[in-house]
This record gives structure tokens, sequence and C-alpha cells, in this order.
């Protein structure tokens, strides 16, 4: 499986290799941090292993703070529009997040999120998605 993805301004172009759509796994994020880099409600990425993702047009701009729990996140955008592309904090390991905005045709992926994290922090406004796990905190 073949997914291609960009920035808004198109100067980020990358690819994702997949044998299968299981290994990848959406799900959602409500942690203020997540929040604010995304400028929406929650942040929504798509984890695959770091070895299937290559940039094939242009260069990210990178950032690197502490999470607020501790961990350095870092996160990749363009230099020029502002969009992520994505993320990995200290603890990943062999993977990344890639935010699922950022994809072409995410609907390649065909599956929802699997579930939601920092579930404490959601707005109130908003429901639970309907089969998905829930996390109140990242490690529960």
């Amino acid at each position: 499986m073949h997914l291609t993805g960009s920035c808004y301004c198109g100067q980020l172009k990358y690819f994702v290799d997949l044998g299968s759509p299981d290994e990848a796994r959406t799900s959602i994020c409500h942690c203020k941090n997540c929040r604010k880099f995304t400028g929406g409600n929650y942040g929504i990425t798509t984890k695959v292993l770091r070895s299937s993702f290559h940039y094939t047009t242009g260069s990210p701009q990178q950032h690197e703070a502490d999470n607020g729990s501790g961990v350095t996140l870092h996160r990749d955008f363009c230099g020029t529009c502002g969009s992520g592309i994505l993320e990995y904090g200290a603890n990943a390991g062999d993977f990344i997040y890639i935010f699922y905005g950022s994809f072409d045709d995410p609907a390649q992926l065909r599956c929802g999120p699997k579930g939601e994290f920092f579930t404490r922090y959601r707005a109130e406004w908003m429901p639970p998605v309907p089969n998905t796990f829930q996390k109140g905190e990242i490690k529960e």
C-alpha cells in the first residue's frame, strides 16, 4: 500500500509504504499540545513505522520541546505554510505519527480512529468516538 501526502502549499511531499492497512493505527489526541499545534479541538495522527516514511520533495522545519510531562516531542512542519507533517516523542521507538490531514487520500487507510487519548481534556460538547478505546491519559 503506497500512500502519499503533502503540506498545504505543496513544498513538502512524502510517501509511506505499508504492507497492509493493519500496519497503521489512527488515533485522536485531546492533549493541550495537539490542540495548540493543530489549532483544532484535537489532533488526529496515524502511527506507522519510521522506516516506511520518506520525504520526496522539500526539507521540513523541525521543532522540539517538552510535551508537558517531561518527554521531548519532535515535530516536522513546512517552513512556508506551517502545515504539520509528523511527530514523535522520545519514547516512540521505531514509530512516527503522521498528521492525518496531510495524507492526499486518507480514505486509503480504510479505517477510522481506533482510540482517543487524553480524554479527560476532551471538550464537554464533543462525544466519544463510538467503538474506540478511551484513555484519560496516555498510560492508562
